[in-house]
């Protein structure tokens, strides 16, 4: 972007006189027409004026006469989203001809809390109507980027999330149940592109005003964002119209789930059984199994893994923390009992493998998220961990936490104690399985038959130099591990070694080199 503004500075000093006063008269022009559809007009002549001046609002350069308090909300006006009163001349932000900034830069003046307060009202009176109101989706896009682009307007409009819901509602045509329950009808038809679109607007709004709420919920607030979760539910259950929408609603979905309150999302599996439903201790599990196919759509695309990925491996995380159905049955589709042991952890296309291999991820936190979920899964025990993912996939995990000694689940979750039972297939090669790998593999040569013992001395002994050398070159860093299970620098040298003998072998090389 500064690159981008140095361009567009260099065009201002070489612009001839000629464009200057081209854009000053488009300028004026702007102003001209945006005090004339104040007036009564003739609808023919009012399209022409606001076609007008939608074009010459293409040139950002140009700005300057769109950003007062007047011309915002006289365009909110005709747009039929707000009436209140225009500002007084003095009231107006004054912009000198050739200072204007991008649009996203104009949301500085104070017409945005009038305009916010009449385009919630303009949506809040379309709620109650029979269909929604023509040109909705552009209100709720505005609606979506004033949020999105003032931090201090989501405050404003927090109160708003009510409102935000029954629109959410209105959209996906929902039926209420008892309680905190959506009727869900799979034989319904799909909802349509538009009411789609639409749906997604609101999804977007509500994670902008909600994006801070997790922690500071007050009771008489538990009760809407319960609503809410039970809609977003439905959001997951229902089918849509276009394929690519669907997945692209659901993503917001589980994005607003995210952030959410995590007392209210209990929602998700307090809902009636059915034929079709599945279960876990006799819990309706139907959320779930749409969150684990979402995320496993997004596994197997790989674009943008972080963004698209990172969300719902949180949200299933602390959902199994804090409900022991969830955690029990993502188990049984991620981790069942092993009996392919033959391949590495993070070899073949079964789920718990793609997930694995997220753990040595370049990006340290989808790694870090892969890492987490994988070990929440296994109840936060690093032996059961490191069976299934291998030492060598888990450690880094493990170092960060300071479990690379066992030392029992990290957190003070108070997880059941069932067991993890072991396959037959499981239990007659567990012998042979290297803890690094997690992969059977065949016994090798002891590389030191043979040797006498002055030669297995000569070798440890190398091979220590070589250590410390690369340590001295601070190219490594050799650790070990404390009583608490951490990563702790070594200190001392190893096994006597001097730096004397290490420069010795240094200037025997060298020696070595120049009689050659």
């Amino acid at each position: 972007m500064e690159h981008r503004y140095r361009q567009l500075a260099e065009r201002e000093r070489e612009r001839d006189p000629s464009e200057e006063n081209e854009q000053r008269e488009g300028h004026r022009l702007a102003a001209a027409l945006i005090w004339f559809v104040q007036s009564q007009l003739q609808p023919g002549v009012l399209r022409a004026c606001l076609s007008t001046l939608r074009i010459l609002s293409r040139d950002w350069q140009a700005q300057a006469p769109f950003i007062t308090d007047s011309a915002i909300l006289t365009l909110a006006r005709l747009a039929g989203i707000t009436c209140l009163p225009l500002p007084n001349e003095e009231e107006e932000v004054e912009v000198r001809e050739g200072e204007a900034q991008p649009v996203f830069f104009v949301f500085l003046v104070s017409s945005l809390a009038r305009l916010l307060t009449g385009l919630s009202e303009k949506l809040q009176n379309g709620i109650h109507s029979l269909s929604p109101p023509s040109g909705q989706f552009y209100d709720l896009r505005l609606l979506f980027l004033l949020t999105a682009l003032r931090p201090e307007l989501r405050k404003q409009q927090a109160r708003g999330v009510s409102m935000l819901t029954a629109a959410l509602g209105q959209c996906l045509e929902v039926r209420w149940a008892e309680g905190f329950e959506v009727v869900t009808d799979i034989t319904a038809p799909p909802i349509s592109k538009d009411a789609t679109q639409r749906a997604m607007e609101i999804l977007k709004s509500l994670f902008n005003v909600t994006y801070t709420v997790r922690r500071q919920i007050s009771d008489e607030d538990e009760a809407l964002y319960r609503h809410l979760v039970a809609m977003l539910r439905h959001c997951l259950l229902i089918s849509f119209e276009e394929e690519d929408l669907a997945d692209e609603l659901q993503g917001h979905t589980v994005n607003l789930l995210s952030v959410l309150p995590l007392a209210c999302l209990d929602v998700l599996l307090s809902v009636r059984l059915s034929e079709e439903s599945r279960v876990s201790h006799g819990v309706n599990m139907d959320s779930v199994h749409a969150l684990l196919l979402f995320m496993e759509r997004r596994l197997d695309r790989g674009h943008k893994l972080k963004e698209k990925l990172t969300p719902v491996l949180n949200l299933l995380t602390e959902s199994c923390r804090a409900h022991r159905e969830t955690r029990h049955y993502l188990k049984q589709q991620i981790l069942p009992p092993l009996r392919e042991v033959a391949l590495r952890p993070e070899q073949g296309n079964a789920l718990r493998n793609k997930l694995v291999r997220l753990m040595t991820h370049v990006d340290t936190d989808l790694k870090h998220c892969s890492a987490e979920l994988l070990f929440v899964l296994c109840k936060e025990n690093v032996s059961r961990f490191v069976k299934y993912t291998g030492f060598g996939n888990a450690a880094g995990l493990l170092a960060e936490q300071g479990f690379l000694w066992d030392h029992g689940p990290s957190s003070q979750i108070q997880y059941s104690s069932d067991s993890d039972s072991d396959t037959e297939e499981y239990r007659n090669v567990r012998d042979r399985i290297n803890p690094v790998t997690g992969q059977v593999e065949e016994p090798q040569p002891n590389p030191m038959e043979g040797m006498s013992e002055e030669e297995k001395e000569a070798e440890a002994s190398r091979l220590v130099n070589m250590f410390n050398m690369l340590s001295r070159h601070k190219i490594i860093q050799p650790m070990r591990v404390a009583a608490d299970g951490r990563l702790v620098p070594l200190g001392g040298q190893m096994r006597n070694n001097t730096l004397e003998e290490e420069e010795g072998e240094e200037n025997e090389g060298v020696d070595s080199e120049e009689v050659d």
